[in-house]
Formats: C-alpha cells, structure tokens, sequence
C-alpha cells in the first residue's frame, strides 16, 4: 500500500461536509494542524463555533472518508474559531472587536424578551464562546436584574482617551442604561437623546474580543429600535413571540421593521410554549401552543424552538442568577442549550452567505 500523504487525507476529507454550510471541510479552512511524519495521521477540525449542533455528525463522517482510503490510524481533535458577519445600514462598526452582534427582539412587551437574552447569553458562553450583553430596553431596563449585577461600570484609559469597563456577572460582561439610572427614575428623553445614549452604550463601552454580544432590544417598532439598528452594524435578529395566533401579527411588525433597516432575522423563539404540570407531569398549552412556529413557517425563518412556562426561570431570575447557572440540568436549562446551539449554527451560515456575497462583489468590480 503506497505511503499515506498529506493530499491524500485531504483528497478524503473534500468528501466530508459541514452540514449547515453545504461545503467541504477543507476549502472551507477547518482542517488545520495536519500531520502525517509519524505514521499515524493527526488533525484538527476546527468548527465555526464551540456551540456546533452538528460535531459528532463531521466526526462520523471524516472517519468514514479516511478509512475509505485505507486511513485507519489517526486522531481527530476539535477547535473553533468563531467567523464574523455584520452588516446592516450602519457606515462605521462601533464594536470592531465584536465578530457578532445579535439582537434579541419582539414585536410588543410582555412575552419575555428579555430573560432569552440573558439566558441566551449563557448559554452560549456554557458552550465556550467569549460573550458580551448588553441592555439596550431603554425605557424598561431588567437585565442588571436577571443577571444579579451588583458593580457599576468603571471607567478606564484607552488608547488617550476613556471608556467604561463593563462589570462582569457569571463570566459575562454586562452593560445597561439602568447602571445610569436611580432605581425610581423614569426615562422621558426625546429621540436626539436617546440616539446619542444608545451611541454610547455600543462604542464607549470596552468590551474587549468577543465571539458574541447579545443586545436585548425595547420591544416594539419604534423610534429607538430604528435608531439602533440604523448605527449598528449587527449579524442579525433574533425574534421572540408567544405562541397565540397574534404572535402571526407580530413577527409580521418586527420582520417589516427590520426588513427595512436591512438586517436579517436569524430565527424565532417561542417563549411561553407550555407548561408541565408538577403533580400530573403533563404538558399544558395555556397560551395555545405553536403560533411562533406557524409564523416562522410563513416567512422562512428559522424556528429555533420552545422555552416553557417554569417557575424556576422567574423565580431564579428575580435572584439574579439565571436558571443555566442555577439548575444546569433542568429540562428548561437544557432547552436553552439547545437553542443557543442552533443559533449559533444559523449565525455560521449568515457569516458564509455574507463571505460569499462580498466575493461575488469584489469579482464583479
């Protein structure tokens, strides 16, 4: 048998796909680290994200395509580099060091925004990203709440001048209005005011490399959400509804708002999708069940899926210590896993779609 060679492995692994990019491992640059010089062949794949859904799909199938080669003996190691894409109307990136900003939205108040994004947050920092949160619910600011911030931000030098450090909550920086705010304070500002505040929570914060900043957005369609879209360059949205037939009604709002500040919606949760009974164990729909489901139906979205009414996530989050931290094996808690996961697969794909767009455009130029 002819010696085994670093094409040959490579010629292998172009068989194997990255399940959600529709392209091979090697054009895409996963495989890194390739040794063949002992004997036995040695590499890493390197994912798009440690949160990747599908690793133990590439695993099976890069065995596959060596051992169809005659590969038997080698070792696979896993890494990840997280890709950014952001675009949007924004002219100037005021993250840089940001590769993906996500923003956490709803079409009307009262369906729990706000707890997904922390708990979004964690769960993507659980699955080893580096992520940032930042409160951008100007008028109803609850995230120094959920996740039981008790620090103020301090403020530091940067390169000649100044910045806020945001302070840390469950290993993950924390930034919101409500740090500026008296705990009795209502915010009356007018739209100059509350553009220029919203300007300074994304580029005087220092929140240093991130794979991730998850923004919890005002819910509604209004002047402040247009505003922050427009001055940020953003990877995309994430909508959540409730699972009434109106939340049709109000993915239709928030999808029309952001179609046309040009930023793409990732996918839709549904939160609020049911309820287990503690002493029957049985699912009970209070709201109906599946009106977000429908709605991602209807529009193509991705539907990321279904977080249930559990006293334990208000009750933990009233304490400031989200559910992930608290109760890491309830089924709630592993729900959340599970969405941060696809989400952060759908946030690999907005990143290959937009490499693939800027390609085109520079061949066409």
């Amino acid at each position: 048998m002819p010696p085994i060679t670093q094409e040959t492995v490579l010629d292998a692994l172009r068989k194997v796909q990255d399940p959600e990019l529709h392209r091979d491992i090697v054009s895409l640059g996963m495989v890194k680290n390739l040794d063949v010089a002992s004997g036995k062949v040695r590499f890493t794949v390197e994912l798009t994200t440690p949160a990747c859904p599908l690793r133990e799909t590439i695993e099976t199938d890069c065995r596959r395509a060596l051992a169809a080669v005659g590969v038997n003996d080698f070792e696979i190691a896993f890494g990840a580099q997280v890709r950014g894409s952001k675009s949007g109307a924004g002219q100037v990136d005021l993250l840089p060091t940001v590769k993906n900003v996500v923003l956490i939205a709803a079409g009307k108040g009262g369906v729990g925004k706000s707890t997904v994004a922390a708990n979004l947050a964690v769960a993507l920092k659980k699955h080893g990203a580096t992520v940032g949160l930042l409160d951008a619910d100007i008028y109803g600011p609850s995230v120094p709440i959920l996740m039981g911030v008790k620090d103020n931000p301090e403020k530091i030098a940067v390169n000649g001048g100044f910045k806020l450090k945001p302070p840390v909550a469950h290993g993950i920086p924390v930034m919101s209005i409500g740090f500026f705010l008296e705990p009795d304070q209502a915010v009356i500002w007018r739209g100059p005011m509350l553009g220029k505040a919203l300007q300074q929570l994304m580029a005087d914060v220092a929140w240093g490399d991130l794979d991730y900043l998850v923004v919890d957005m005002p819910p509604g369609t209004g002047d402040v959400q247009i505003t922050f879209s427009q001055q940020l360059k953003v990877t995309g949205a994430v909508l959540v509804a409730t699972p009434q037939q109106v939340a049709l009604a109000d993915v239709i709002r928030a999808k029309s708002m952001f179609d046309k500040v040009m930023v793409p919606i990732i996918g839709i949760v549904e939160n609020m999708s049911y309820f287990i009974c503690d002493n029957c164990n049985k699912k009970h729909e209070i709201f109906s069940r599946g009106g977000a489901e429908r709605a991602a139906e209807n529009f193509k979205i991705p539907f990321l899926g279904e977080i249930p009414i559990t006293p334990a996530l208000r009750e933990w989050g009233d304490k400031g210590v989200p559910i992930l931290v608290q109760e890491p094996n309830s089924e709630v808690s592993k729900i959340f896993m599970d969405v941060a996961a696809k989400l952060a697969g759908r946030i690999s794909v907005v990143s290959e779609q937009a490499r693939k767009a800027q390609a085109l455009k520079i061949v066409s130029s």
